[in-house]
């Protein structure tokens, strides 16, 4: 599917929103979580969960006009979605929107 410049411009914005979302969420469940369970430091919860949860508000926030500039099936926006709350999904998912549409960073 060949994009236009603004559908690769929405694209590449969403990418990436949705790489660095992912990214804090790895540092959320990896890093943070441990710190305040396993060595009781319970700061890097609070300073990381709320870093991922306005990087997720924003990721969500983004889904939706981004589906409908890139004219995203249902099930597209949902794996959007469901990929946002689960470890690695948006990696999974940015690859399938790699390898579908040829956006490049």
């Amino acid at each position: 599917m060949s994009l236009t410049p603004e559908q690769h411009t929405w694209a590449k914005r969403f990418r990436w929103i949705s790489l660095i979302e992912g990214t804090s969420f790895l540092l959320l469940l990896l890093i943070a979580m441990p710190l305040k369970y396993m060595w009781d430091y319970p700061l890097a919860v609070k300073y990381v969960g709320w870093a991922h949860g306005i990087l997720f508000i924003i990721y969500i926030y983004t889904v939706f006009p981004t589906a409908h500039k890139l004219k995203w099936n249902f099930s597209r926006t949902l794996f959007a979605l469901i990929a946002s709350v689960l470890p690695f999904g948006p990696f999974i998912f940015d690859r399938n929107l790699k390898n579908s549409q040829h956006v490049d960073l």
